[in-house]
């Protein structure tokens, strides 16, 4: 990867950090090409601190690590594109983005998957999730069985609002399922698009 280090007096280029799952943008920092090659060697996205003066591995202190995804430069070779994955919060703050953003999928359905997974892992006795795959995969199709044939019910009569709610009650169901199977929806929408595109 070509990165044009010489075209800032300081030898440093800025580097963007974002969310590989959600997109969100985390965090504006500078590297050089040390920094860039610790990072791709180590995996954790470190930067060179300017009021440090040296190198600085984001989360060294809080251990809100950024574990790297993937690098790319923008079409002039001077600028980082840094996708990762989010340790904790990312600003010094507390705060999920240095722009003071939650960090979750805008996609509702993704964000409801995170959820679930949260979920999954409480008390059975807090959580409805949990009770469920307490009770195992048995039971979790079932469930999705039994809101299938009530949204098939309410999909044959007037009542509206029924009728949704059956749907999101097997639509929820279902992202539980496919969670207990070790898949994500993603999985899903991958062999659709990959069904349509022959």
């Amino acid at each position: 990867m070509k990165v044009d280090f010489n075209k800032y007096q300081d030898g440093l280029v800025p580097a963007i950090v974002q969310d590989n799952d959600t997109q969100k943008v985390l965090m504006l920092g500078f590297m050089n090409d040390e920094a860039l090659q610790k990072t791709m060697r180590e995996g954790k996205v470190t930067f060179y601190s300017r009021s440090k003066n040296r190198l600085w591995t984001k989360g060294e202190e809080s251990g809100n690590f950024l574990e790297l995804r993937s690098v790319a430069t923008d079409c002039d070779h001077d600028t980082l594109l840094i996708k990762a994955h989010p340790l904790g919060p990312v600003c010094h703050t507390g705060a999920d983005t240095c722009w003071a953003e939650k960090n979750h999928n805008d996609n509702f359905l993704l964000y409801l998957e995170d959820i679930i997974e949260l979920r999954k892992k409480s008390s059975p006795e807090a959580s409805y999730v949990a009770s469920l795959f307490a009770k195992g995969i048995n039971k979790i199709a079932q469930k999705v069985g039994e809101e299938a044939v009530e949204t098939v019910i309410e999909a044959k009569d007037n009542n509206e609002a029924l009728f949704l709610n059956e749907a999101a009650d097997l639509l929820f169901h279902y992202l539980i399922l496919l969670n207990a199977k070790g898949y994500r929806l993603k999985d899903v929408t991958g062999k659709l698009q990959e069904r349509h595109s022959k």
